[in-house]
């Protein structure tokens, strides 16, 4: 009896984790524009799929949602010009059910950070994305991705 009930167990967790780990509702993509000879427009570009939303970097004070950050490895060739912008439709969501309000993102958001290369060199801008999605029914953990651009001074 106790074999049954931890294999019954055992099966219910496996499958459980393959469920979470076929749910990628979000889709990254990276690009780097050259603005001048040294300048450069990074974009962080999320794809999300119907059904699906993430949340901005930026939340109101009575937010429980967990915000997008945005982390850049520090190099001492590269210098970030102001803060990560968003660019897409925000939507500030409200949860009469728990009297919450968000700022939230369908279908797209395009995360851009102007950066200067200091020196004439072949770089790379690195970093990661910690984020969160969720539908109307469930939040999947946090997720964090890590992109590497490459950059030429």
């Amino acid at each position: 009896m106790k074999c049954r009930i931890v294999i019954t167990w055992s099966l219910f967790i496996l499958l459980l984790g393959f469920r979470a780990q076929a749910q990628e509702p979000v889709q990254w993509s990276y690009t780097a524009k050259a603005l001048t000879n040294d300048t450069y427009e990074i974009k962080l570009a999320a794809t999300i799929q119907d059904g699906w939303h993430m949340y901005s970097q930026k939340q109101p004070d009575d937010a429980i949602a967990l915000p997008t950050s945005i982390t850049f490895i520090k190099s001492p060739l590269l210098e970030l010009e102001g803060a990560v912008k968003e660019v897409g439709a925000l939507d500030l969501h409200v949860d009469p059910s728990l009297g919450t309000t968000s700022n939230q993102y369908v279908h797209k958001v395009d995360f851009v950070q102007v950066v200067k290369v200091k020196v004439k060199a072949q770089t790379n801008i690195t970093g990661t994305i910690r984020f969160q999605v969720c539908t109307d029914q469930e939040c999947l953990p946090p997720a964090t991705t890590h992109f590497a651009i490459p950059l030429k001074g």
